[in-house]
């Protein structure tokens, strides 16, 4: 597997949070791993929509699968991306309502 700089690190973060379910599978993961259908059943999508995220998010290195004979559950690839998920929950953000729009047309 290859070793990413920070910029590219950062970009695969930002993409993984791009997407509403799957930053809510990571803020999900940070309380502990997780098998696929009850990540589906906690968010409320469907096991291939989470199977799907998923695989995006081994594929961005931010999260692992852990297998259990024949079952896997998936945690957070490092300790510390669940610090870094707290720490951004955290921020509050002066945002200009023309930019960020509900149908996301705007910059954001």
């Amino acid at each position: 597997m290859e070793t990413l700089v920070r910029r590219d690190a950062l970009v695969r973060f930002g993409y993984a949070l791009s997407d509403p379910t799957r930053t809510q599978i990571l803020l999900t993961l940070r309380d502990g791993a997780r098998y696929p259908s009850d990540l589906a059943d906690d968010i409320g999508v469907s096991r291939q929509i989470v199977s799907n995220h998923l695989s995006c998010l081994r594929g961005c290195g931010l999260v692992v699968a852990v297998p259990e004979g024949r079952r896997s559950r998936y945690e957070l690839a490092d300790p510390r991306i669940g610090h870094a998920l707290e720490d951004l929950t955290g921020l509050v953000l002066a945002v200009d309502p023309a930019c960020c729009a509900a149908s996301h047309d705007g910059c954001c």
